[in-house]
């Protein structure tokens, strides 16, 4: 084993990166044996000196990050911050002196992820991002590395554990959005303002990575489509309970059916509860890849949360220090496909539309000509009436959601429809 450690700098020591500094510090001697040399905490940049870090020597606590991924005996830039800056410029940076990067921020990958695969490869330098994604499930490295030899068609998952709890507490206790998001508040699944998670922000960020890897093409946050779920009701699980179904906020990757053109996005579903999907509970996220040779495989696990984060981010730094022992590079990004991404327009799926009408005789024959005349089949059609008012609930064969938009605007056109309650689409089948 080469005695000389291995030197490690860690910008941002808040939850995820305090757990990094603690599994390297109580870990060290496994760590080593792994890597084939010892590993050293150099350095740890933060906003706050002031606040105490168990475990960590205050002398390695700087405010000044620009000094210390510029130092130029860095081996390895931890970078747990979050955000694009001062991020890019700090990961940049460490790549022209010298070191490699284990990075966590989605954000910052989903937009300029080909920018920092080039800087990095233009610097002989590693740019890991495993914590990225998922937390502690392995993701990343089976996609880019075990299925290289396959050809992957489908990425479908839930990967915000906040929206999964929110909805899981719906489904499972009858309760309304705003109760499940305030019990998710005061259990710690959910930040002060959750609108990155629950407007699918996140998710978003996490599918236009998972786009790229799986169909080796450049799949940046614009490209992904993106609904939230705040708008989703009890009455939306009802229906759902009555088809066989759960809910769930899904990031979905695919090819088109002709494998010309890729798409991804991000939107609550109705999933059949025979789906290994709907089972999963709580915080926790999966993703069920579907590729030509493998067939189907899941990963289920903690999506979150200071030490699974941190796992993903110490299996990195392994790979990262060994490549860099060995004088070579781990994988980079291949993008080679280049296949187009299409826009939401182009996507097949089955659709569940809810309408309020109005309760008199014509009025299914009017909504069927309408579906008809834009080319969606009606699968089924539940109607309940009372009082004059009436609901009506269709389930469409499969059709494009451009097809499905044309349908639901000119339903909107009808004296008899008072409303559409809601549209979600049925994924998953």
């Amino acid at each position: 084993m080469r005695t000389r450690p291995l030197k490690v700098a860690l910008l941002g020591c808040g939850v995820v990166g305090s757990e990094v500094a603690r599994i390297m510090t109580t870990h060290a001697e496994d760590l080593a044996a792994r890597i084939g040399a010892p590993v050293e905490l150099a350095g740890v940049a933060v906003r706050r000196p002031s606040k105490v870090r168990e475990g960590i020597d205050p002398a390695l606590v700087t405010t000044d990050a620009t000094a210390l991924v510029k130092r130029g005996d860095i081996d390895v830039i931890v970078e747990v911050i979050g955000g694009i800056e001062p991020a890019r410029t700090l990961i940049t940076t460490a790549f022209e002196h010298g070191a490699s990067v284990v990075s966590a921020n989605k954000a910052l990958l989903a937009q300029d992820g080909a920018a920092l695969h080039k800087a990095a490869e233009d610097h002989d330098a590693d740019l890991y991002y495993e914590a990225a994604v998922a937390g502690a499930i392995p993701l990343i490295r089976p996609l880019r590395e075990s299925l290289a030899g396959d050809k992957v068609n489908r990425v479908l998952g839930i990967v915000n554990g906040t929206t999964n709890f929110i909805l899981d507490k719906m489904d499972s206790t009858g309760a309304g959005y705003q109760e499940a998001l305030d019990e998710a508040t005061a259990l710690g699944y959910a930040e002060a303002d959750p609108t990155a998670d629950v407007e699918g922000f996140d998710a978003a960020a996490k599918a236009a990575i998972l786009a790229g890897i799986s169909f080796h093409t450049r799949v940046r946050l614009d490209d992904v489509y993106r609904e939230g779920m705040t708008e989703v009701t009890a009455a939306d699980f009802a229906s759902a309970k009555e088809m066989g179904c759960t809910i769930k906020l899904l990031a979905i990757c695919e090819r088109a059916e002709d494998g010309g053109s890729v798409t991804a996005r991000v939107h609550p579903a109705m999933i059949p509860l025979s789906h290994p999907l709907a089972s999963v509970r709580g915080a926790y996220n999966a993703v069920f890849v579907e590729s030509d040779a493998a067939g189907q495989l899941m990963f289920y696990g903690p999506g979150a949360g200071g030490a699974p984060t941190a796992s993903a981010v110490l299996g990195d730094l392994v790979a990262v220090c060994r490549n860099r022992l060995n004088g070579a590079t781990g994988p980079g990004e291949s993008a080679y496909a280049k296949l187009p991404v299409s826009g939401m327009g182009e996507v097949v799926t089955r659709y569940h539309i809810s309408l309020d009408v109005a309760d008199k005789p014509g009025v299914l024959a009017q909504v069927a000509t309408v579906f008809a005349e834009h080319g969606v089949s009606i699968d089924t059609v539940r109607q309940q009436g009372k009082d004059g008012e009436a609901s009506l609930v269709v389930v469409t064969h499969r059709a494009s959601d451009a097809a499905l938009n044309g349908t639901v605007e000119a339903l909107r056109k009808l004296d008899t429809v008072r409303g559409v309650a809601s549209i979600m689409r049925v994924e998953g089948e």
